[in-house]
């Protein structure tokens, strides 16, 4: 029902309901990265594709240790040696250069020594055969699943993607975000203040950074003041996936989100979170867009933008697990037992373990500048020690 405070696992569930994926589209690979697969990414081509040598050195044959051979050729990467390697012969040999035929070991230069083109062993005598020999398909071979659909597409994975030969890649289309802070105090940020209550505008600009390496294209709507019809006209002209305002979601008399929202057309799925902070943040539809609308104190904008609009994000551009990352660490000083409300707490970690700041005012973006983790706080979460483990979001 809307008004009634629900958890921030229902929240998800039904942010995620209201949002399917969008298209998918082939790019090529340079405009791929930082998306999620759409589909599993298949090897075309085995890596290496054939035996190659994995340090400088000689070529030889195992079975002709401990020597001496003769040099009858050289092998390099994309010039291999086209003969085979008879009884007591050798190649010289580079790295990424294929085998040649016949060789099954490569001696390291700094096991060798050569006199002309008779090459003797010098060094410890290889162990096994095959040493210093990447073999065919070391890394992967064609057929292999190289990326799984719903992974991100990672520096790494686009160059895994092109060496298993692929030039381009399916992927879910890019989303447009439109984002409004609203409030009749508001001016732009770095405009002169004659009021001492006028308050820069910065969540706009926070919400966008939040979102910059996501695949999204951004559309700033701008302040928008406290009059319904003025909020009612920037739902109406909105041309976006989704739909960010900050401010304005609460229940006070300036607090327009909703009837906007609504006589714009769209509707309310849920208004109001068991969460601290961030509480009264609602979140809807408006046609084919979502609509999220965030506190407008700034921690709080924050916080609800980690928890909600990036896991839709992900979600819609079609990430398998689109939840924040978690990680365990250890509380350095006792946390208080937690109330009916999930707590996210600004925190600093050092070496796995936690300080948190004394004040947690959701107006305070200092503090936030100086946290590089959330403490995750269950709700009815009991009392905790020194020393207790808890889940932290990264922020850094």
């Amino acid at each position: 029902m809307v008004g009634a405070l629900i958890s921030v696992a229902e929240a998800r569930t039904r942010l995620f309901a209201m949002a399917p994926r969008v298209a998918s589209e082939s790019v090529p690979l340079a405009a791929a990265a930082g998306r999620w697969a759409a589909e599993a990414v298949v090897a075309r081509r085995s890596q290496p594709g054939a035996d190659v040598s994995a340090m400088d050195g000689y070529a030889i044959r195992f079975a002709d240790l401990p020597g001496p051979w003769r040099v009858v050729g050289e092998s390099a990467a994309g010039r291999s040696f086209a003969g085979p390697i008879g009884p007591s012969e050798a190649a010289r040999i580079f790295t990424g250069a294929g085998m040649p035929a016949g060789a099954d070991t490569v001696l390291v230069q700094e096991e060798a020594a050569r006199d002309g083109e008779r090459l003797m062993l010098a060094g410890d005598r290889p162990a096994q055969r095959g040493r210093n020999v990447r073999r065919l398909g070391l890394d992967f071979s064609a057929g292999d699943t190289l990326i799984a659909a719903g992974e991100r597409l990672t520096p790494a994975r686009i160059a895994l993607a092109a060496t298993g030969g692929h030039g381009a890649l399916t992927v879910n289309r890019r989303l447009t975000v439109a984002i409004a802070a609203t409030g009749d105090e508001l001016v732009a940020a770095g405009a002169p203040l004659s009021d001492p209550l006028a308050l820069p505008e910065g969540n706009s600009a926070m919400i966008a950074a939040l979102l910059a390496d996501l695949p999204v294209d951004i559309v700033q709507l701008g302040i928008v003041p406290d009059r319904l019809d003025a909020m009612t006209a920037a739902f109406a002209s909105a041309r976006a996936d989704i739909i960010v305002t900050t401010g304005g979601a609460s229940v006070g008399d300036h607090d327009l989100v909703r009837p906007a929202l609504e006589a714009a057309g769209g509707s309310i799925d849920f208004w109001r979170i068991a969460l601290r902070p961030g509480k009264p943040m609602l979140a809807g539809r408006l046609g084919e867009a979502v609509v999220l609308g965030l506190p407008g104190n700034p921690v709080s904008a924050y916080v609800t933008a980690i928890l909600f609009l990036l896991p839709l994000i992900s979600a819609m551009a079609g990430a398998e697990n689109p939840l924040p990352r978690q990680l365990p660490a250890t509380l350095a000083e006792p946390l208080a037992a937690n109330d009916h409300r999930e707590d996210y707490l600004r925190a600093r970690m050092t070496d796995g373990r936690v300080t948190f700041a004394t004040i947690q005012d959701s107006s305070m973006l200092a503090t936030l500048a100086r946290a590089d983790c959330l403490v995750v706080r269950p709700s009815h979460a009991p009392a905790a020690t020194v020393g207790d483990t808890v889940p932290v979001i990264p922020l850094a």
